[in-house]
């Protein structure tokens, strides 16, 4: 069910390659460019854009593929999952779920969804040049082999050489030529984010969160409501240099300033944006 590669870019090429001419992919305004762009560049794709609180009821009949972020780059918000799912269920569509900003701190089923693709770097904790595509049994019915290379065939180390003769059975056959350092990397990352447990995870992290934006309330700043692990506030971005000059990592985002909770973090760590941002 799983293959792995260097970038969510090239798992969502996968999926765009395997729609027909006219195919309609309904997104998010704003989603993330490697959600979409792929999609949007075959030229021969009907894309469509709604606000993210209303992805749900745009799906309709005809909708082929609902590609969407569990978890928003820009500002944090966290999709109506459940409600995502049953409208594209009730239309036949299948659900390509970006888990970049959420695999990590957001208890998430893989396996409810047609495609997930995700980013190792950011919340797994794994070296950059780590990704994972997850396809159901059915999906990998319809998915192109763009990159075959001896870690898609069933028998590796017998393709070394010449064409591979037979592609593996499974989602291995999707794999990418991965960098192999990132992913020995990536296997002590995960392996302690299984330790802890993403309960556990998701508990300190919006915890956290919390605590900035009340902290950010009593500043007179409003941050984009919710219980996300990821903090925004919009018309706030032009702070970060602020920030990163106190030694407090954050990012600018859409003019939002960004910042993420994580195992790593702490009280202190709040607090010591907080003050930087009370001057």
């Amino acid at each position: 069910r799983v293959a792995v590669g260097g970038s969510v870019a090239s798992h969502v090429g996968l999926v765009a390659a395997s729609l027909p001419p006219g195919a309609e992919v309904l997104a998010p305004t704003g989603e993330f460019s490697s959600v979409v762009s792929p999609f949007a560049v075959r030229g021969d794709l009907r894309t469509r854009y709604v606000p993210l609180d209303g992805l749900a009821d745009a799906v309709r009949p005809g909708t082929a593929v609902v590609a969407f972020s569990a978890v928003q780059s820009s500002d944090g918000r966290v999709a109506a999952l459940d409600a995502i799912r049953a409208a594209a269920a009730a239309h036949g569509a299948r659900t390509l779920l970006d888990a970049s900003q959420s695999a990590g701190w957001l208890p998430l089923d893989a396996g409810a969804y047609d495609y997930t693709v995700t980013g190792g770097f950011k919340f797994l904790m794994c070296p950059r040049g780590t990704s994972f595509l997850t396809v159901t049994e059915e999906a990998q019915e319809t998915l192109p082999v763009l990159f075959p290379g001896m870690a898609a065939a069933e028998d590796a180390w017998g393709s070394v050489y010449g064409p591979v003769e037979r592609l593996a059975a499974e989602a291995r056959r999707f794999d990418e030529p991965v960098s192999f350092l990132s992913y020995h990397g990536a296997e002590r990352s995960l392996e302690l984010l299984a330790e802890v447990g993403v309960d556990a995870v998701h508990t300190h992290a919006t915890a956290l969160a919390a605590r900035f934006r009340e902290g950010l309330a009593s500043l007179g700043h409003e941050a984009v409501p919710g219980t996300s692990a990821i903090v925004a506030v919009p018309g706030l971005g032009g702070r970060e240099p602020d920030l990163a000059a106190a030694g407090v990592v954050v990012s600018a985002r859409a003019g939002n300033l960004r910042a993420a909770f994580h195992l790593y973090n702490t009280d202190a760590d709040v607090d010591r944006a907080l003050d930087v941002l009370a001057g």
